[in-house]
């Protein structure tokens, strides 16, 4: 068997031949933003995504596909800043979910800027201040975020990625016995997303929906006698200490997030699709609006109807499918979608979540 110092020398090695390669990448993709043409984006959604999956497929341990993607992403964020630092507008304040899916995707390398409200992240990438807004659209538990799908009716924004985010909830104080907690602070969807938890163990305390999760873990940080439920962004942002992890009542808690953004996205041989409906007031209008997915073949992932914001008893729909709009039998379905629509818009084509 090998002793210790071997094996140390061996890593020691590799580490510097990781380190050569990383900077030799790093040159290289310093070179493509030098050839690319004047205004193209910087960041390229469709790309990045076949990286990833091309890099996971070729992995044979021991580290899962989550650490390799991790690994990578961390990579081209800092190769991508070498031209430019991406500005990434999303709903604070600091510590949020959506602070922390924005970093999962993008990596540590942009500037991340929190806005109070869903409203002010559209706003921030319409008025080119960011170049792309991160922000909650479903939780797997509690449904659609009703305002993000309100404001893509009207908005110029694209879909440009999407994330899903694995939500663990967290219990965290100053106090270290729940006997001592009298108060527990949190977004109104995350008590939801522990009232089995809460129930048996703090069922004393009175739950108190904040703006927000890091708002939250803010209040508690100063508050004697009370306690958060947040991610672990959260609590490292505010010191508060964690008592409990993995708190929600559902194990496969998941929020969706759309990466809104100003351009198109290419096709990247997997692909999402989420478009805008309204169908005429007439009988069998939404059969007729959805059945040419069927008679093309293809797969509709998501409706959801919603209602109109200023027509009442009108709906919108909002639906997502697989392919991308470039996709043959995609763009002759949409074709005959459009044909029975009231209502149409591509909200965006984008590569499907690299999880």
């Amino acid at each position: 068997m090998p002793d210790l110092s071997s094996l140390r020398q061996k890593i020691d090695a590799i580490d510097e031949q990781v380190l050569k390669l990383v900077s030799e990448r790093a040159s290289i993709a310093r070179e493509v933003g030098h050839v690319k043409e004047p205004g193209s984006p910087l960041y390229r959604p469709e790309r990045e995504a076949s990286i990833l999956r091309r890099i996971q497929a070729a992995n044979q341990g021991p580290l899962s596909n989550d650490a390799i993607a991790r690994i990578f992403r961390e990579v081209i964020s800092n190769c991508m800043a070498l031209e430019q630092p991406l500005v990434i507008a999303y709903l604070g304040p600091e510590g949020t979910f959506s602070h922390a899916a924005a970093a999962k995707h993008f990596g540590t390398a942009p500037t991340f800027e929190p806005c109070p409200t869903i409203d002010e992240a559209f706003r921030q990438v319409e008025a080119k201040t960011a170049d792309y807004a991160v922000v909650p659209v479903v939780n797997s538990t509690e449904g659609f975020v009703g305002r993000t799908l309100d404001l893509s009716i009207a908005s110029t924004l694209k879909v440009c990625a999407e994330i899903d985010f694995r939500v663990q909830q967290n219990l965290m104080s100053v106090e270290r016995a729940l006997n001592d907690i009298q108060k527990v602070y949190s977004h109104a969807q995350s008590l939801a997303q522990t009232a089995g938890w809460l129930g048996q163990h703090l069922s004393h305390a009175d739950r108190i929906p904040v703006a927000s999760n890091a708002e939250a873990a803010r209040l508690v940080s100063r508050t004697p006698g009370s306690a958060a439920i947040a991610g672990e962004l959260a609590a490292a942002r505010y010191s508060v200490p964690i008592l409990f992890r993995n708190i929600e009542d559902s194990p496969n808690n998941t929020t969706r997030f759309w990466v809104l953004g100003r351009q198109d996205v290419s096709p990247s041989g997997k692909d999402k699709t989420s478009l805008i409906l309204a169908a005429p007031n007439k009988p069998g209008a939404l059969v007729d609006l959805i059945e040419p997915l069927k008679r093309h073949g293809v797969s509709m992932t998501h409706f959801e109807s919603r209602p109109s914001p200023d027509r009442l008893w009108e709906y919108f729909f909002f639906v997502d499918i697989q392919g991308h709009v470039t996709d043959p039998k995609v763009a002759a379905a949409l074709a005959d979608v459009k044909a029975q629509s009231s209502y149409f818009k591509v909200v965006g084509s984008y590569p499907a979540a690299v999880l």
